[in-house]
């Protein structure tokens, strides 16, 4: 997995508002990013704050380092990272021009998943624990999903964010307090007018935001205006909150009216001009003007700062509020940040021991149908005189010693899963016994992956903290192994991630989290470490 992106964080909101992506554009986008050969399933996660880029290759990652090797591949050895990286980036590129490029963050692998578990938490948002970043991605999920851009693997990661950010405002009080950008302006508002009870208040806008800071708008007491190029929409958020509604044609009026204005709309471009803020200033005879802008792109042009007696702030003049609620909430962060940690590390360790189950499975199939052909043989021969009791006994002991053969190596391979070097010993397994070239067999083909982990006797599954654990392949629902469908369905939202119906199995280097040199893919692209 790969992410490729721009934040807050890395760059200001004249470089963000440059690549904004308006929900109509998302599948358009998506499209783009999965034509390019190298990228197989594509997410894209818009807000106001961010604009980022969650991709699976789409062929076979290559292999990790082997043992002996003087160092781990050059940059130029990295191809299906680098191109992965590359078409992102470009992509990016094609929508903000080349000054985003240097904006540009990125990371792969388990890194990339890190921070996409960090995003659903709100940990990397601009206000610390808001709520809304769960909603925004549930949107980027269905919108991908809707494109057919997001399947199995970026699935997995994807839902399990839900989760992980569901689970961090349980367990934490992470979002106590002032936790949206929305009410960080009304706080701002505050600062400026002690009291807003006798002041009036202009909402240019009707959309998600707009309704929050509305409430809490009318909350403080101020008397609200709401202005939207759709009168239908302004009248039902007016009528909700006991607000005024106005059509789009009084918005210099309005602006005449309000002591303070908070701009959040949709807008491409600027909807408060300086000329109409120059009127508005002149009819309102020297009263001063406050105008809290919080739309990306901008909705109230900057050179709006510069008249006299008018007052401009927009999303990043927020940073310093911000910081105050963030110490607020140190503590609930740090424990937000080891319950994200330990959600990352149990996908991690799942993920590839998923992957390492087809080796395990044909090391079995392998070792159990020479074992059989072996009694087979004799049964022909000097023990054909035996009856179907001795001849069932025989098989049980062939189960008996495919067991006992297999069990120091399934446990110890099954033990190494959250270590990357687990690629090298399944490339040997599979080398050594010609795992891909052994005949099927019936005896060994009904063998499902719940029967090996139990005749194994290995560990369980990795749990998370929660102690959800993903079910074996083999087993579903209930049923036994033997009922079992062999390949379950594809991931849905419930924490619990199989193979798609019909998937052919993937090496382990092949898995979500399996990068051969994480930094060097990332510098090789020109991105830095987000």
């Amino acid at each position: 997995m790969i992410f490729v992106g721009l934040s807050h964080k890395s760059a200001p909101i004249e470089v963000r508002e440059r690549l904004a992506i308006g929900r109509d554009q998302l599948p358009e986008v998506l499209a783009r990013l999965t034509a390019h050969p190298a990228i197989g399933e594509a997410l894209v996660l818009s807000t106001c704050n961010r604009v980022e880029v969650y991709a699976s290759p789409r062929q076979q990652a290559p292999a990790l380092p082997r043992p002996g090797s003087a160092s781990p591949p050059p940059d130029d050895e990295l191809p299906l990272e680098n191109e992965a990286l590359r078409a992102a980036v470009a992509v990016l590129v094609g929508i903000g021009g080349d000054g985003v490029r240097g904006h540009l963050a990125g990371r792969v692998g388990s890194d990339a998943v890190l921070h996409l578990f960090r995003v659903a938490a709100s940990l990397d948002s601009m206000v610390v624990g808001e709520p809304q970043i769960l909603g925004q991605m549930k949107e980027a999920i269905e919108i991908a999903r809707g494109a057919r851009t997001l399947g199995v693997k970026l699935g997995r990661a994807a839902h399990r964010a839900i989760k992980v950010g569901k689970r961090v405002r349980t367990e934490t009080a992470i979002g106590a307090g002032q936790v949206s950008v929305s009410s960080v302006a009304i706080d701002l508002a505050r600062q400026i007018f002690a009291e807003l009870a006798g002041h009036t208040a202009l909402l240019i806008g009707a959309g998600e935001m707009a309704e929050a800071a509305s409430k809490l708008l009318v909350r403080a007491g101020a008397r609200l205006v709401v202005v939207n190029r759709s009168l239908d929409r302004a009248a039902a958020l007016a009528r909700e909150v006991g607000g005024e509604p106005r059509p789009w044609a009084e918005l210099e009026r309005s602006v005449i009216d309000a002591d303070i204005v908070i701009s959040s709309t949709s807008s491409p471009s600027y909807v408060v001009s300086p000329d109409l803020v120059r009127r508005a200033r002149k009819a309102r005879r020297g009263r001063s003007l406050f105008l809290i802008d919080i739309a990306v792109p901008r909705d109230i042009d900057p050179a709006v700062n510069k008249l006299d007696s008018v007052y401009l702030y927009d999303v990043d003049d927020l940073s310093q509020i911000v910081a105050q609620s963030v110490e607020g909430r140190a503590a609930e962060a740090t424990r937000a940040e080891a319950i994200v940690a330990d959600e990352a590390h149990a996908f991690e360790t799942w993920t590839l021991e998923r992957a390492l189950t087809p080796a395990i499975v044909g090391l079995r199939a392998r070792t159990r149908s020479i074992l059989v052909a072996e009694v087979e043989r004799s049964l022909a021969g000097k023990l054909r005189h035996l009856g179907p009791a001795e001849r069932q006994a025989l098989a049980l002991m062939v189960d008996a010693a495919t067991n006992k053969l297999l069990h120091v190596p399934t446990t110890r391979l099954r033990a190494m899963a959250s270590d990357p070097r687990v690629a090298e010993h399944v490339d040997s397994l599979r080398e050594l016994f010609d795992i891909d070239g052994a005949p099927a067999e019936s005896g060994a083909a009904a063998l499902a992956e719940g029967e090996l982990r139990g005749a194994a006797d290995g560990p369980p599954t990795p749990r998370s903290a929660r102690g959800a654990a993903p079910p074996a392949s083999g087993a579903r629902n209930g049923a036994s192994p033997r009922q079992a469908e062999p390949c379950p369905q594809a991931a849905e939202d419930n924490g619990l991630y199989a193979r798609q119906p019909g998937a052919r199995p993937q090496p382990a280097e092949a898995g979500v989290m399996a990068v051969a040199n994480p930094a060097a893919a990332v510098r090789a692209a020109g991105l830095k470490g987000a």
